[in-house]
């Protein structure tokens, strides 16, 4: 399978894995609290899957950098928390920095 599938899947999984941990209300709720288990669990097997593929430089760094840019969306969206224009840029210079080490570097596989 496409490593950058599995990457994807891995970061989807941490995004369900981090908002189930706001949602788990410091593991007092259990639902959420599984949510969070599985979606790490998941997550954290499909990065090294993902690493069989890619360097470990470019895997990481996609996984958290993206993964900061989708938890910052849902708490704006889900949990309307506040996004400024500071954040905004920050988020914008995460994702050019994403695209700079997967598309524009030699460090990934092409």
């Amino acid at each position: 399978m496409n490593p950058y599938v599995l990457l994807a899947g891995a970061i989807v999984s941490e995004l369900i894995g981090t908002t189930s941990l706001k949602l788990s209300d410091g593991f007092s709720n259990l639902l959420p609290s599984l949510g969070v288990v599985a979606g790490y669990g998941l997550a954290f097997y499909l990065v090294s899957v993902t690493l069989e593929d890619l360097p470990i430089g470019v895997v990481y760094g996609t996984w958290a950098a993206l993964g900061i840019v989708g938890v910052a969306g849902i708490g704006v969206l889900v949990f309307d928390e506040p996004l400024d224009s500071a954040g905004i840029i920050g988020i914008l210079f995460i994702l050019i920095g994403v695209y700079w080490v997967n598309i524009v570097s030699k460090m990934s596989v092409h």
